[in-house]
């Protein structure tokens, strides 16, 4: 959703998009043969595509986060016009294909996976290959509807543990693939999956203060629900920033594609919690209940969060807007002036990420917080095309 921006906002962002541009100049070129996902000691990326010398199931070609490097990418070349982008982008989108014949890793996210590449590839120049990958993507995802309980399964098997009756608020955002493909071909059956799934989330995951669930598990055979879990965030029943995120953006998008005032309701619902829980230096936790020490942080998150806040803002009245805009842009300078690396001693741009607040391991980069970071940008500026 492209939003009318006051020149305050605009002026703003794209001094940091002329950042961007200036460092994604280069960090394309030194990276243009990877699908990095983060970065070592020494700043440099990583690269997950492996070049295809091994196959990994866990978090080799197929990690979930491989798209959003060709979004970046697609990004870059809708602003640009540079045909550099738009071939490293590609790159990416081919070597992902190969996911398809081996099976193994392959899950709920193929939607982050492919959204960003093959069907903005497609939406940008109309290339064949790129619809009929995006379409391969779609069936797949479809294929994972449970139609007992109205949701798509997450993950496969975790750690021989038994998920068939798992479902996470991160497929508020692959089910956008679903609503494309029903766009593209006039096959209603992806819509109405997708509206399914989103139903469900909605009853059985936002809470009535807005916050949200991370895993739902449901019994697979009747459908009925058994009980949520912690999954990424501080515990069962806290708040775990990126999927507040993923939820705020999610409903947004489903509002988007379906007109559904249910999904915008919900949306705003979650927005109001993120808001009342935004720190008043805009720096975001991982968990908005997580304790004050250690001051755990999570810029993937707060990236997303402030994307979702601009997509309500682009489907709310005028007098409504400036509060999403105000709450967005708030997170979105933090991170610019604050946790941006704008040099070249990083790929990366968006610093201390976490994956989730029990890990051994936090304040590190992901290719995701730069896209999310991006395209938040691209949206304050009144430019860019609808991904999701």
């Amino acid at each position: 959703m492209v939003i009318k921006m006051t020149d305050e906002y605009r002026m703003e962002a794209e001094v940091f998009l002329a950042g961007v541009r200036e460092k994604m100049e280069w960090v394309s070129e030194k990276n243009r043969d990877k699908i990095p996902y983060t970065t070592d000691e020494n700043g440099n990326y990583d690269d997950r595509s492996d070049n295809g010398k091994n196959w990994n199931p866990d978090d080799g070609l197929n990690w979930w986060t491989n798209g959003f490097w060709g979004g970046i990418m697609w990004l870059l070349y809708q602003d640009t016009g540079e045909e550099k982008y738009a071939e490293i982008a590609r790159s990416s989108e081919r070597k992902m294909e190969k996911c398809f014949a081996d099976y193994y890793g392959l899950h709920h996210d193929v939607g982050f996976m492919f959204l960003p590449t093959a069907v903005m590839d497609y939406r940008l120049t109309k290339d064949a290959d790129a619809r009929r990958i995006a379409m391969h993507a779609a069936n797949l995802l479809a294929g994972r509807f449970n139609p007992a309980g109205r949701f798509i399964r997450a993950w496969n098997e975790v750690d021989n543990s038994d998920t068939r009756g798992w479902a996470i608020i991160d497929s508020m955002f692959n089910i956008s693939l679903l609503y494309w493909a029903s766009e593209e071909c006039g096959d209603p059956r992806f819509r109405q999956i997708a509206m399914m799934h989103a139903d469900t989330l909605r009853k059985n995951f936002i809470r009535p203060d807005g916050s949200v669930c991370h895993i739902v598990e449901f019994d697979p055979e009747t459908g009925e629900m058994v009980r949520s879990h912690g999954g990424q965030g501080y515990a069962e029943g806290s708040s775990w920033t990126r999927g507040q995120g993923w939820a705020l953006y999610g409903f947004a998008n489903s509002y988007a594609h379906t007109g559904k005032q249910e999904y915008l309701d919900t949306a705003k619902q979650v927005a109001h919690y993120c808001i009342a829980n935004i720190p008043e230096n805009g720096i975001i936790p991982i968990d908005f209940r997580q304790p004050k020490e250690p001051a755990l942080e999570d810029s993937c998150g707060a990236c997303v969060i402030a994307g979702g806040l601009l997509e309500v803002a682009g489907h709310v009245p005028e007098l409504e807007k400036d509060l999403y805009i105000r709450s967005a842009w708030k997170i979105l300078k933090a991170i610019a002036q604050t946790r941006a690396d704008w040099s070249k001693d990083c790929d990366a741009i968006v610093q201390n990420c976490s994956g989730a607040y029990h890990d051994k391991r936090h304040h590190f980069t992901m290719t995701y917080a730069d896209y999310f970071f991006v395209e938040a940008l691209y949206k304050l500026t009144g430019t860019g095309l609808l991904v999701w």
